[in-house]
């Protein structure tokens, strides 16, 4: 068992604490096959009740995915290591969403990316005042993946377009109202409430104790929100965002210019395909997986996190220009992948 990730039976409750403190907790390959397994072993287990997954320290319950093995490995020219990582990472995410038991996340910090997977697909989910919820992907060259793209297109609104293609951050109010969290409770309640469901495994407790969220701040631009993205069409947002005068709206258009042009018009895609279709988790998942199986060989991925991560100069050279995204490419990048499809 690694030291990054503590797993555990702790009276009625399965334990799983994230813990790499110092990397933010972002979640290896080898933590999401723990975290798996430990789900496996305890869903026939009559004495586990249920499940809390928590992080270590303060900053984060989980910043992302370690992307940088995965940059390494497509750098190289070895594109099968990235599918693979997420393949099984998005078997855990849709794992969490079906498992019968109860599973109750507690969040604190920065929860992104991969950490969306961990921590919002649970069936009890709580924030507190530190918490920062994101969907950043298309800054790297990915689109909203681990069934986030499923949140975003239940969003009110056009909500979901806002988060996707700006990556911004939602506390504790606008995760509640955004479907990627439930319940609010101040942090330094959160080891009394641990402590109550490991000593009697009621899932009740945590409705019992959760309180009243601070207010969603995103719901006073809810209308300008609307009108800016109800296109659903990249060339038309990106102008609308640029005629529009308050600093709402001023932010929206610095995010597009920062953002992969190819992910974000996938990203307005795959919301528009889960809407039309009424899609579920799986299709969810099944579409993100189209996209990041050719992310690396045909997208924007690998200079993402060139200029992200790696050199840090924060200025990617995009494959396509904002208004310029051809159709083509969007429906290649989301097609059907024969037999590579992404199965469970």
């Amino acid at each position: 068992m690694t030291d990054d990730i503590l797993i555990r039976i702790a009276g009625r409750a399965g334990r799983i604490t994230l813990n790499r403190p110092k990397a933010l907790n972002a979640l290896t390959y080898d933590m999401a096959n723990a975290i798996e397994a430990a789900l496996d072993d305890w869903a026939g287990n009559d004495s586990v009740a249920l499940v809390v997954i928590d992080a270590a320290g303060d900053r984060a319950f989980c910043s992302g995915g370690d992307i940088e093995e995965l940059y390494n490995r497509g750098r190289a020219g070895d594109f099968d290591y990235g599918r693979t990582f997420w393949r099984d990472e998005y078997r855990l995410n849709l794992k969490m969403a079906e498992y019968p038991k109860p599973i109750v996340t507690l969040m604190q910090g920065y929860v992104m990316g991969g950490g969306v997977g961990v921590g919002c697909h649970a069936s009890h989910r709580v924030v507190g005042d530190s918490s920062q919820i994101a969907m950043p992907e298309c800054g790297i060259g990915l689109v909203p993946d681990v069934g986030g793209s499923l949140m975003l297109a239940r969003a009110p609104g056009r909500l979901g377009e806002y988060l996707g293609l700006t990556a911004a951050r939602m506390g504790a109010g606008d995760a509640i109202r955004a479907g990627f969290a439930d319940h609010y409770l101040p942090e330094g309640e959160w080891p009394a409430l641990t402590a109550e469901m490991e000593r009697t495994g009621d899932i009740a407790a945590v409705e019992r104790a959760a309180v009243t969220a601070p207010a969603a701040a995103l719901a006073e631009h809810q209308e300008v929100i609307d009108r800016l993205f109800t296109s659903g069409d990249l060339p038309s947002i990106a102008v609308s965002s640029d005629a529009e005068w308050d600093e709402f709206a001023k932010g929206v258009r610095k995010a597009l210019l920062r953002n992969s042009p190819l992910a974000m018009a996938c990203t307005l895609r795959m919301l528009a395909n889960l809407r039309k279709e009424a899609g579920g988790m799986r299709e969810a998942l099944s579409q993100e997986y189209r996209y990041v199986y050719r992310a690396m060989e045909h997208g924007d991925f690998l200079e993402g996190i060139r200029a992200q991560i790696i050199d840090r100069d924060r200025n990617p050279r995009w494959k396509h220009a904002l208004t310029s995204v051809p159709d083509a490419d969007v429906a290649r990048m989301l097609a059907p992948l024969g037999d590579d499809e992404l199965t469970f």
